[in-house]
């Protein structure tokens, strides 16, 4: 079974929920999560994982400083080695602001799946036949919003939310699992220059 290691930034403990609903899903498929903050999760911790999810609020448009830290100071060494080619790749964002799902979560998104593009990893979306997508789905990635759209008041992550992180976790580790079986089945490397 799949060994998913989902890497998250916060600032009010929004992003760590869906993270810990996101743990819930690859669980749910036998799977182990290992959630850890951005400030903990080292390249190894990458390298011994099937799979990294990367979680963001959005700052300005674009994701939080502490997630862009740990793509430079831990992927970037991936990058050089190779080491990123044939995982799993996944994101998901908080946002508030204008907008549906608040303002630059889709660039947000965006920004973290290039960075696990450019790993070499298979990038695994958010399908639109997820259940409740409408209300925290993009094709990037599942959102929650956590600030109202009209008073800007606090929200808690939606059970609706959580449900749409979960199931994507699932969907993580089901493609994790789908991989190693084609890796083993090749005997190979998946992807070979």
């Amino acid at each position: 079974m799949s060994k998913v290691l989902i890497v998250y930034a916060t600032d009010y403990d929004h992003t760590k929920v869906c993270a810990e609903a996101l743990a819930r899903g690859v669980e749910s498929t036998g799977g182990t999560a290992i959630v850890k903050d951005a400030g903990d999760a080292t390249g190894e911790d990458i390298e011994a994982a099937d799979a990294l999810v990367l979680g963001s609020p959005v700052h300005m448009g674009s994701p939080d400083w502490k997630i862009k830290q740990f793509i430079d100071q831990q992927c970037s060494g991936l990058w050089m080695k190779n080491a990123g080619i044939g995982k799993v790749g996944a994101v998901f964002g908080t946002g508030s602001g204008f907008g549906s799902a608040g303002g630059g979560i889709e660039l947000t998104l965006l920004a973290l799946l290039n960075n696990l593009a450019e790993l070499g990893m298979v990038l695994v979306p958010l399908p639109k036949n997820t259940q409740n997508y409408a209300d925290g789905g993009l094709q990037w990635g599942p959102y929650a919003r956590v600030h109202s759209k009209d008073t800007m008041e606090p929200l808690e992550v939606s059970e609706v939310q959580l449900g749409i992180m979960t199931a994507h976790g699932a969907n993580i580790a089901r493609v994790a699992d789908a991989v190693a079986v084609a890796v083993a089945v090749a005997g190979q490397a998946l992807f070979k220059p």
